[in-house]
């Protein structure tokens, strides 16, 4: 998004498609108003000038109806048809009504799909940074929770602040030519309710955010726990987990208790109101009819229109308390939605991908931490094999992260290229469509493994995705398991063994025939002999290729064109096996350990 994105922006781009839906039930809810306003004066001339001998107060045409079919006589023998009439325009109100609440209802799910879709999409191309700085748990929360309330506050109180305003003034224009005294004692009630309801609305706004920041914080401790049940299982720590999810319940249930108080006190406050006001108009009226000053009839219709103000009046309390829990709400998507997503430079464009990689002075530090590469340099000549070796925290995953642009180098700290072309003028699409990245976690998806191999090209055919489950060692495993290539491997691939992820991880990437592969630490899973066979089967298949091998394994390693050894974010040394064991230096010293049979700590 711009740098000048704002809410309003926000709003309506929620709003793109569903804003008719809304004017439709505006519309809606304004002739059911203006129905509701009839059938009080109905009732009024009908008490006082059809049943009473008080004189018709109507206006000109209706005045001239009633005296052309038959006037106060006809409307006495035939009170059956004001009832009837009384009765059609109620069920004209009626259908209205379901108009209004189809519109608004239609206007609520088409902004729910729109706003889902629009953050999804956002997420989608936030920085990689940004996904690792935020946990998993509070995005989802914001993305379901605040986006109901927002939808919710929309299409049932922002519509219904205008139904009460244009009820309160069409309210108003019919009470005040029946009794001045009594309209200003129903009208006095607002003042009171919008003064109490501003004291509490800071108080419920900041709690609300307390409820809402916790909610997040409780689904991230269940999400946590539930990828990860295994590891739990397997260390015993259910105790552990459980006490910690009791825990953050209970704050978030005490800041919704507390919360709660404020919420019934503040509409406790706005019944007594409302009661006291319906007393007052009911016995102040009842005294200006025993005198006179009021009619029966507009008596009865005055405490209609007062039943129906009584209903905007109370509203208007719970609008503002959804209007704060609304602002919350709008914050925490708002916060979202101006992250700047991934673009490219205005001078990116494709570019061919097959030339040497070259690293020229880089230095990185991620977001508040030192350095962890300093003053890097290194190429990787096309087509061939390039190792990279170096103890954990070293910086051999940034620098690939950095190839791949999942971070980006900062102006002044070195640069990357590819045939001679900066990778910052090369267009994201193009740099990841054409760099095959294998991680030593590698992630599946709960599917099956022919769909997690085709994930990235589901136009493959089966006899490719085992041709590529064969280069990495995974056809036979696989046909041997009782649903062969349809296994559903479960959440995160949680079935499959560490290495079986591996090589599915290896299998997927390879299908797409890239110009450069990374293995970062990917075959760490896998015995040293299926290793060798993965090597041997991708050095034939994609001999023109660029292949970066990251690993602690020599043996993974020795094979490399060339290797380059990391010593905290620094090049310690660079060339051949043979030449590396002939400086004895850290290479030499990892290779005696390994080659003597003893595990490196890692």
């Amino acid at each position: 998004m711009d740098r000048n994105y704002t809410k309003k922006d926000m709003i309506f781009e929620f709003l793109r498609g569903s804003k008719r839906y809304y004017i439709f039930g505006l519309i809606a809810a304004l002739t059911s108003i203006v129905l509701d306003m009839v059938v009080p004066q109905i009732i009024r001339v009908t008490v006082d000038s059809v049943i009473g001998d008080d004189p018709f107060s109507l206006s000109g045409f209706i005045a001239e109806f009633v005296n052309a079919i038959g006037g106060r006589p006809f409307l006495r023998s035939h009170i059956i048809l004001i009832a009837l009439f009384t009765v059609g325009i109620s069920l004209v109100n009626a259908v209205f009504k379901y108009l209004n609440n189809l519109f608004n209802s239609k206007g609520a799910e088409k902004m729910t799909k729109t706003m889902r879709n629009i953050l999804y999409q956002h997420i989608q191309r936030l920085p990689y940074s940004w996904h690792m700085k935020n946990q998993t748990g509070d995005i989802i929360q914001r993305c379901t929770s605040d986006v109901s309330v927002i939808v919710n506050f929309l299409s049932e109180y922002l519509v219904s602040i205008v139904r009460i305003v244009l009820l309160l003034s069409i309210t108003l224009f019919f009470m005040y030519p029946m009794n001045l005294k009594l309209t200003i004692v129903a009208f006095c009630s607002i003042p009171i309710i919008l003064t109490y309801s501003i004291y509490f609305r800071t108080k419920i706004e900041y709690l609300f955010k307390e409820c809402d920041e916790n909610e997040g914080m409780l689904s991230t401790v269940a999400q946590e726990n539930l990828t990860s049940v295994r590891v739990v299982r397997a260390f015993g720590r259910e105790k552990y987990e459980k006490d910690k999810f009791e825990k953050q319940n209970n704050i978030y249930t005490n800041r919704w208790l507390l919360l709660c108080k404020y919420l019934s006190g503040f509409w406790g406050i706005g019944d007594l109101v409302s009661g006291l006001q319906v007393m007052i108009i009911v016995t102040l009226g009842s005294i200006l009819c025993v005198r006179g000053e009021l009619s029966t009839g507009s008596f009865i219709a005055f405490i209609s229109y007062n039943s129906m103000l009584i209903w905007p009046v109370r509203h208007l309390s719970r609008v503002v308390t959804e209007l704060s829990k609304t602002g919350v709400s709008m914050d925490r998507l708002f916060w979202i939605m101006e992250e700047q997503e991934e673009k490219d430079s205005e001078n990116a464009e494709d570019s061919d991908m097959t030339g040497d990689i070259a690293f020229e002075n880089v230095s990185f530090a991620y977001e508040g931490e030192n350095n962890v590469l300093s003053n890097i340099s290194f190429e990787i000549k096309a087509g061939t094999v390039f190792g990279i070796l170096g103890a954990t925290g070293s910086g051999k995953s940034t620098l690939m992260h950095l190839l791949n642009r999942l971070y980006e180098l900062p102006e002044g700290c070195g640069r990357i290229t590819v045939g001679g072309k900066d990778i910052r003028d090369i267009k994201l699409g193009c740099v990841r469509k054409n760099i095959g990245m294998v991680l030593q976690e590698p992630y599946l998806f709960s599917r099956t493994i022919a769909e997690n191999i085709r994930i990235s090209a589901d136009y493959l055919s089966m006899e490719d995705i085992r041709k590529a489950a064969a280069t990495a060692s995974l056809d036979e495993t696989v046909m041997n398991f009782a649903k062969g290539y349809d296994t559903i491997v479960g959440e995160r691939g949680i079935t499959l063994s560490g290495g079986q992820k591996q090589r599915v991880a290896i299998a997927r990437i390879i299908v797409n025939d890239v110009p450069i592969f990374v293995f970062d630490d990917s075959l760490s899973a896998v015995d040293t002999e299926t290793d060798a066979k993965i090597q041997a089967a991708l050095k034939e298949r994609f001999k023109g290729s660029t292949v970066i091998l990251i690993s602690h394994r020599i043996t993974t390693l020795m094979q490399a064109d060339k290797i380059l050894v990391l010593d905290k974010g620094k090049v310690a040394e660079i060339g051949t096996n043979d030449e590396l064991l002939a400086l004895d230096g850290i290479y030499k010293k990892v290779y005696d350990l390994q080659t003597a049979g003893l595990e490196v700590l890692r």
